[in-house]
């Protein structure tokens, strides 16, 4: 069983910092692009950041430089770093894991929210 499991989320203030995880199981990690998403109600799910096993990575061009994606391929985690938050970064962050369409897993979501 696939299984995806995000933490790390909650409140902060405007400019403050936050780290989510992502464990993943029952995936032959290595294989896989990691990413993460984020939604915000009434709006599509977009891309933030994605890193492949090798370390390669692309981000969202309006969070480059403030958000960093990581991986820890013998922990089957993947990361993401956020700094510098905004109000407009509040959203339900997703992780996901891809290899083919076939193969294609979320995980249930955690919420930010930035606010004073």
């Amino acid at each position: 069983q696939v299984q995806l499991v995000e933490s790390g989320g909650g409140l902060v203030q405007p400019g403050g910092s936050l780290k989510l995880s992502c464990a993943a199981s029952g995936i032959l990690f290595r294989i896989y692009v990691m990413g993460w998403y984020r939604q915000v109600p009434g709006k599509q799910r977009e891309l933030v950041a994605r890193i492949t096993y090798s370390g390669s990575t692309n981000y969202a061009d309006s969070l480059r430089g403030r958000f960093t994606i990581s991986r820890d391929n013998a922990k089957n985690t993947v990361f993401l770093q956020m700094n510098s938050l905004k109000p407009e970064d509040t959203a339900v962050y997703y992780c996901n894991a891809y290899w083919t369409s076939n193969y294609d897993w979320w995980g249930q979501g955690t919420q930010v929210t930035v606010s004073s």
